[in-house]
């Protein structure tokens, strides 16, 4: 197959080409002709292996800081088997308080609007993110102080609000809400593409290469794709997702473990607009078990539903995507309850994508324990997209030496293995 090239030019059209391109360099003329080159001949400052959303935003974030960078993947940006694939995040900053996330997710929505301001469609779908509560909860106060204290607008709405202001909604059990109307929708697959090809644009290069496991030795200075090729940098960051317990199995191993998740899209009836924006807003059922949530029908694709409990374990190369009846069963039986003007509805569309889970939900970020000049990112635990730009700015400090030091909650050694 003719490789092909995308540059400055080219790089303006369809996001579809993007994510099949063999080889795409900013620095290139417009009216080059001549054969792409291979980027071993090459000397790079840094290569970020993963162009998903952590791995993106970092290899952007690295190039704004000066440095030459190579941006690669084994099948694309935000390809249908990465973690950073589908339709929609909920990007929200209610983490009771936790200040290392909220933090983060506050930090990254500036970048998320910025870059669906440049996109012809939207990134950033600002439909609000609703949570809906059966109990009060000891964290809430602290999380709305902290949300407070950003600038972050959250409210608490009583049941009877509720009830006014969201009828489609069955309030079986549930006591109060609150809303975060300045939150949303992350458009994922186009966010990751749009994230490239604004990299690419400023200068950046990105080339379609899957990479073999590091060989060991006392140190890193080139990696090898699977077809031969030799990439040579002066720093690596490999941002994989679930392949990296596959790239470094004695380093990582089981602490990052890729599991099955199953996405619900249904079909409200003809002319019923209850299940769009802005009747109804992205939402989490906090106290259900398996935590449910979803979105409203997000540019007419349909009404979205999935249960944030882990599934079973997987293989990314080898997991079929196609949901179970059991799975769908469960969902149908949560709607029955909770939104009954969809529950009898037909499935329209569905997703199996998968979660890297780390044993406690934080990220891990740190530098490979014998290679300096290798960072390892992952464990983005179900609920990382959000933070893709204050992820990718953190890692790019980290890589120029701006941090002094790894936060110890993202450190390998603060992370087990999993059984």
């Amino acid at each position: 197959m003719t490789k092909q090239m995308i540059t400055r030019r080219t790089v303006v059209g369809s996001l579809a080409g993007l994510a099949g391109a063999a080889v795409v360099s900013g620095k290139e003329a417009a009216a080059q002709t001549s054969p792409a080159p291979k980027v071993g001949a090459q000397q790079w400052d840094v290569v970020v292996i993963g162009a998903g959303v952590f791995g993106s935003w970092t290899a952007w974030k690295l190039l704004k800081q000066g440095k030459k960078v190579l941006l690669v993947d084994a099948w694309g940006p935000s390809n249908s088997r990465a973690s950073s694939a589908g339709e929609s995040r909920l990007t929200r900053t209610e983490y009771g308080g936790d200040e290392i996330y909220t933090r983060f997710a506050w930090e990254s929505l500036p970048d998320w609007i910025a870059l669906s301001k440049k996109a012809e469609l939207p990134v950033f779908h600002p439909v609000g993110a609703l949570y809906i509560y059966q109990k009060e909860q000891d964290t809430l106060a602290a999380s709305m102080a902290l949300n407070k204290k950003l600038g972050a607008p959250m409210h608490r709405i009583e049941r009877a609000e509720l009830l006014k202001n969201y009828p489609q909604l069955g309030l079986d059990g549930i006591r109060f809400g609150v809303l975060q109307p300045t939150m949303g929708a992350i458009m994922a697959r186009r966010g990751v593409q749009m994230v490239v090809k604004e990299f690419v644009a400023e200068g950046g290069t990105y080339k379609q290469l899957a990479i073999q496991p590091p060989k060991p030795g006392a140190a890193l200075d080139a990696i090898t794709s699977t077809s031969g090729e030799t990439v040579r940098a002066k720093q690596f960051i490999f941002a994989c997702g679930p392949w990296l317990p596959k790239l470094f199995p004695e380093v990582i191993g089981t602490k990052i473990v890729p599991t099955r998740q199953e996405i619900f899209f249904f079909s409200p009836d003809a002319g019923d607009i209850r299940f769009d924006p802005p009747q109804l807003p992205a939402w989490v059922d906090a106290d259900e078990p398996g935590v449910p949530y979803g979105f409203p029908s997000l540019e007419t694709r349909g009404f979205k539903l999935a249960i944030d409990a882990h599934g079973p374990r997987v293989d990314p190369d080898t997991n079929d995507r196609i949901i179970s009846a059991e799975g769908l069963k469960q969902v149908r039986a949560y709607m029955a309850r909770r939104f009954p003007g969809v529950s009898k509805r037909p499935l329209s569309e569905s997703r199996v994508c998968q979660y890297e889970n780390s044993d406690n939900g934080d990220f891990i970020i740190d530098k490979h324990p014998k290679w300096d000049n290798v960072l390892l990112v992952g464990g983005g635990s179900g609920h990382g997209f959000k933070h893709g730009p204050a992820v990718g700015r953190y890692v790019s400090e980290l890589a120029v030496g701006k941090l002094a030091k790894v936060e110890a909650r993202f450190a390998l050694s603060s992370h087990k293995y999993q059984g």
